[in-house]
C-alpha cells in the first residue's frame, strides 16, 4: 500500500510539473516561475464538540483519521475559557492534521479518484469554498466515504473540513490550479 501511494503521488507531482505548470504559464502570462501558483498543503479538521471529553470517541476519532490520511492527528485544545460556549481552558475540542508533499499529493489523489466519486448525488464542489487568495474549503458529512473506513466500525457519522492551501494570489488563479489537477469543480 506504501508503494502505491508514492507512485500516486508522483503522478500528480509529474503531472503538475510536466503539464500543469506550463498550462498555467500560458494561461496567465507569468514572466516567472516562481509566480505559477501550486500546492502548499492539505488540512484536515474535526470538531468533537462535547465528544472531545469522551476517550473513547477522541480515540475513534483519532484512528480514523489516521487511517484516512497515513499520519497521526494533534488534539487541539481551547486557548480560553468561554462560559456562554461552557468551555473550559485546556479543554479538547477536535483534532487536525497537516499533510505536505508526498502525502499531500497521495491524498489528493485518493480524494479526486476514489471518495468524492463515492458521495451519494455528487454533481461536483461549489466555487464558493475558494477565499481571495486562491485556497480552498470543503466539508465532508461522512467519514464512509473513504475506503479505509469499514461500515462495521462506525458508531456515528462524523465528517470535516478540509483546507487546501496554494500560493495563488488570486482565486481565479487557485481555480484554474484546482481544475488542472481534475478537481470536480462546478460553476
Amino acid at each position: 500500500m506504501i508503494n502505491n501511494n508514492k507512485i500516486q503521488a508522483k503522478n500528480l507531482q509529474f503531472l503538475y510539473k510536466d503539464f500543469i505548470f506550463n498550462n498555467l504559464i500560458k494561461q496567465f502570462n507569468y514572466k516567472n516561475g516562481h509566480q505559477v501558483p501550486k500546492l502548499v498543503k492539505i488540512q484536515l479538521n474535526r470538531g468533537l464538540g462535547v465528544d472531545g471529553q469522551n476517550n473513547k470517541a477522541l480515540q475513534k476519532s483519532i484512528d480514523e483519521i489516521s487511517l484516512i490520511t497515513g499520519q497521526k492527528p494533534i488534539v487541539t485544545k481551547a486557548k480560553k475559557s468561554i462560559a456562554g460556549f461552557k468551555v473550559r481552558e485546556e479543554m479538547i475540542l477536535g483534532v487536525t492534521v497537516t499533510l505536505r508533499s508526498k502525502k499531500m499529493y497521495a491524498f489528493l489523489e485518493k480524494l479526486i479518484h476514489l471518495v468524492l466519486p463515492r458521495i451519494r448525488d455528487f454533481r461536483g464542489l461549489s466555487l464558493k469554498g475558494f477565499d481571495r487568495n486562491g485556497n480552498y474549503n470543503f466539508g465532508l458529512k461522512e467519514q464512509l466515504v473513504f475506503p479505509e473506513i469499514s461500515y462495521e466500525n462506525v458508531d456515528q457519522l462524523k465528517g470535516f473540513n478540509i483546507s487546501i492551501v496554494t500560493t495563488a494570489q488570486t482565486k481565479n488563479e487557485g481555480i484554474a490550479l484546482l481544475k488542472e489537477f481534475g478537481f470536480p469543480l462546478t460553476d
